[in-house]
């Protein structure tokens, strides 16, 4: 079994414009003299590879909890961006820099994709991206957002990319996104 890791190093990752870049502290180190070794960190749940839940865009939507976790591991189909979604598509992660549109978004929503990843940080256009985020999470698509697939042959895999439990009320979380070749 091959494990790909699609994720972006955290500290190191691309952070959306205006929003607040992750950081740590070392809290406690051997070397300084404890017993053990701490470290506090600090970060947007939209940093890095992360998912998008409702309520980041719909003011009373599901947070992160109330999706699915089965959304978040499946069968997936890796490919550069052409309009052509596979047929029985559940997942499809787009490489390259396209960024969606709202007809994009509707094709998605009409081929019944519950997932859609991206490699930017986000899922629609980075100066109007409201559109398409709305359509997506309003018709229960989950954008999973800044991932690295520039290693990655097009193809079908299977997808492992489980959020964090931060609760009903939170808009989005950290994923550590892997695909298994099939």
């Amino acid at each position: 079994m091959n494990i790909i890791d699609i994720t972006q190093p955290l500290f190191s990752c691309v952070v959306f414009p205006g929003d607040p870049a992750p950081s740590f502290e070392r809290v406690r180190t051997i070397g300084g003299g404890d017993s053990y070794n701490l470290t506090n960190i600090s970060l947007c749940v939209h940093n890095g590879t992360h998912i998008d839940a409702p309520r980041h865009f719909i003011a009373d939507g599901s947070g992160v909890a109330d999706i699915p976790l089965s959304v978040f591991h499946g069968k997936c189909a890796v490919k550069e961006w052409d309009g052509v979604i596979p047929e029985n598509c559940e997942r499809l992660l787009i490489k390259g820099s396209h960024e969606l549109s709202a007809e994009d978004a509707r094709l998605l929503i009409n081929a019944g994709v519950k997932l859609i990843g991206v490699e930017s940080q986000s899922v629609g256009p980075s100066g109007a991206p409201l559109e398409v985020h709305t359509l997506l999470l309003g018709a229960g698509i989950v954008p999973l957002e800044g991932l690295v697939l520039s290693r990655v042959a097009s193809g079908e895999y299977t997808l492992s990319a489980f959020p964090l439990n931060l609760g009903s009320d939170c808009d989005g979380s950290p994923v550590r996104a892997v695909l298994i070749e099939n």
